[in-house]
């Protein structure tokens, strides 16, 4: 068969894309792992009226007040997980107040207190009778700010987790990483039960590493087999001898270590949107049902003008009291971000907010709040049968009234970002990848009138055979595990190993999740 020059050049065209598809590209090997949409790794690109969209948790009740005498105001940091059959939560116990306008906190020293759920929806503080309080130790207190070993811990700073290191000693399988109240450093604090704690090393770790002046936290990565640490800093601290001054914008640094004494790969955090972000906390956690992502919920902080807009604002004669001790505490603005990532450095950070103060009440809208918990637990839906959601928790009346609180918010499972389009249509294309199993599981929700197709591509963008978008039936639902069935008798296992795109089709309706199983 002879071609026209014409004919041959676009034949010749689409031999050399072939060929550079399939040799060039470097496909990822995704294996079963269930694979979301926080980041965009994967993702090839969006067209039509598709696009990510990024979802907010919706408020539920009050699910703890800090209102005992040795809690109050200041009352935070809270660090949240389930462990076996309940839920555990560890958090800051202090109290603020402002009497004549100065800033007052030595109403009682700061502790680590301890509260525990069957649900993690109805939380109790046990009476645990470790540390006395006013004459009693009818309290719920696991650490003070007492010195340990001739450490000196500051209970008002604590990260607690359960540490799934396969190689953690029985006597050592609660961790809590703690600030020291006089040299710039943390403290790494062990435990057998989570209840009773001593030091785990006699020196401090990270020292001169940071400003550490938030929540500072630490956990066990499956991933790489590492620890990785988390905290505040200052790309323009100043250092000496004994502290570090943070002096620039607020700041998120990392690293990783074998056995949370020595550490490594030191370094700031980056963001796909270099805009400059002021982050207070950082609340960096493996997400469970995809461990190689790690997800944040830094709390952004925002310094706001006083003028009218401010004034408008609830509780404005607190917020006047509040400014008298320094302009920020009365003035100043946070409230929760999304972050992503696959390298535990460079995260994709999602600039519009993730929780948003809320509609305008007291105790809202101010420094401090919201501020969302360390750690992401699945509970019951309100629904009868409607399976498990995500509950995270966000601080509220923070240096307010008698005492904080923590209220309870919810998200579908993988709810935190979807390709979504709308009426229109739209479709999304992965990069190329290669998996196992031998069928495909969807997380997605439809209108009753929307539906979801997918297709399967060789590299090359073909259709595989029995896999395109007319071999779909046009699936509609809302469903966090749906199985992918198209008009064939091949099974996926066919393809699985092969170098493959997957082309998804959306209208009206939101995909979360997927994965090969």
């Amino acid at each position: 068969m002879k071609f026209s020059k014409p004919h041959h050049s676009v034949l010749a065209a689409s031999l050399c894309s072939f060929f550079a598809v399939s040799i060039n590209a470097d496909p990822t090997d995704i294996g079963t792992r269930r694979e979301l949409f926080v980041e965009d790794h994967l993702i090839e690109s969006i067209s039509g009226d598709a696009r990510l969209q990024l979802h907010q948790p919706q408020p539920r009740e009050i699910a703890i007040i800090h209102d005992e005498p040795w809690e109050g105001t200041a009352s935070g940091y809270h660090s949240i997980f389930k462990d076996g059959n309940r839920y555990r939560m560890y958090y800051k116990s202090m109290h603020i107040d402002f009497p004549d306008g100065e800033l007052r906190t030595d109403s009682h020293p700061r502790f680590c207190a301890y509260a525990e759920s069957a649900d993690g929806i109805v939380w109790e503080k046990p009476k645990l009778g470790l540390h006395e309080f006013a004459g009693s130790k009818a309290n719920n207190i696991v650490m003070t700010s007492e010195a340990m070993n001739g450490l000196a811990i500051d209970a008002g700073h604590p990260a607690v987790f359960k540490d799934q290191n396969p190689d953690t000693p029985a006597n050592a399988r609660y961790k809590a990483i703690i600030r020291s109240r006089e040299k710039n450093g943390l403290i790494v604090l062990a435990s057998a039960d989570g209840i009773h704690w001593k030091p785990h090393f006699n020196n401090l770790i990270l020292r001169l590493k940071g400003a550490f002046d938030s929540q500072n936290l630490a956990f066990w990565d499956p991933t790489i087999n590492r620890y990785r640490a988390y905290w505040r800093t200052s790309p323009e601290g100043i250092i000496n001898d004994t502290e570090w001054k943070p002096k620039g914008p607020r700041s998120i640094r990392t690293g990783i270590s074998s056995n949370l004494k020595e550490w490594e790969r030191i370094e700031d955090l980056t963001y796909d949107d270099p805009t400059p972000q002021e982050m207070y906390t950082n609340g960096i956690f493996s997400y469970h049902r995809a461990p190689h992502i790690l997800l944040g919920f830094p709390m952004r902080y925002i310094e706001r003008e006083n003028g009218p807009p401010m004034e408008a604002l609830p509780d404005s004669e607190n917020r006047a009291l509040r400014a008298a001790a320094h302009p920020r505490y009365g003035h100043a603005l946070s409230e929760g971000l999304l972050m992503a990532s696959l390298d535990g450095s460079h995260f994709k950070r999602w600039n519009e907010a993730f929780l948003r103060p809320g509609p305008e009440r007291p105790g809202t809208w101010h420094y401090g709040a919201p501020s969302i918990a360390w750690g992401l637990i699945e509970t019951d839906t309100m629904l009868p049968r409607a399976g498990k959601e995500l509950s995270l928790y966000s601080l509220e009346g923070y240096w307010h009234g008698k005492g904080s609180a923590l209220r309870r918010y919810t998200l579908r499972l993988d709810g935190f970002v979807s390709a979504s389009a709308g009426w229109n249509g739209g479709t999304l294309l992965t990069k190329p990848l290669v998996f196992d199993g031998s069928r495909l599981e969807l997380n997605f929700s439809t209108s009753a009138a929307g539906s979801l197709r997918v297709e399967i591509q060789y590299g090359n963008g073909q259709p595989v055979p029995g896999f395109s978008i007319e071999d779909c039936p046009a699936y509609f639902g809302d469903s966090v595990a749906r199985t992918i069935q198209w008009n064939t008798d091949a099974g996926l296992s066919e393809i699985a190993g092969q170098t493959v795109r997957i082309r998804f089709e959306l209208k009206d309706a939101d995909l979360y999740a997927f994965r090969f199983k």
